[in-house]
């Protein structure tokens, strides 16, 4: 099972264009600067787009 869903993701921001779009931002920002949301244990995925979607799944990152 993919964590988080996708589901759950959509219904917070609404569209999928917007979703990647901010997820690819944040993941490259992650890459950058090596600052998190969350603290290192509490991510389940160990990627950047992983983290970036953990973190749009726990409402650390909206759409303004």
């Amino acid at each position: 099972m993919i964590y988080p869903s996708i589901d759950k993701l959509l219904n917070q921001i609404g569209s999928k264009y917007l979703l990647v779009n901010l997820v690819a931002k944040r993941a490259h920002e992650i890459e950058e600067t090596k600052h998190y949301q969350l603290k290192e244990y509490e991510y389940v995925s160990k990627k950047p787009i992983g983290r970036a979607l953990e973190e749009v799944a726990k409402d650390k990152i909206k759409l303004k």
